[in-house]
């Protein structure tokens, strides 16, 4: 079994989303590609954020960084207003 799960990940991605307000992944697949896309920022030199990397593969790390929170999700929305 995969720890986290995709649901404990989905959990403490949207724990800051306040009620009303639409989460910032709906689907387990937004996990993946979010994961992916910093275990390839890994691969390609970038530093990891915690502690006790050395020997892990970046895909853990990256999940790692995730549920500890180093790492977040931004919405497309919030993508979209850094950009202007």
């Amino acid at each position: 079994m995969i720890h986290p799960s995709y649901v404990e990940l989905m959990k403490v991605v949207n724990n800051d989303v306040e009620i009303g307000e639409e989460p910032v992944v709906n689907s387990r697949y937004s996990i993946v590609i979010a994961t992916a896309k910093r275990a390839r920022q890994i691969i390609g030199g970038d530093e990891p954020l915690v502690e006790n990397a050395k020997g892990k593969k970046p895909l853990s790390i990256a999940v790692e960084e995730l549920y500890t929170g180093k790492v977040k999700i931004m919405g497309e929305d919030a993508v979209s207003e850094d950009n202007e």
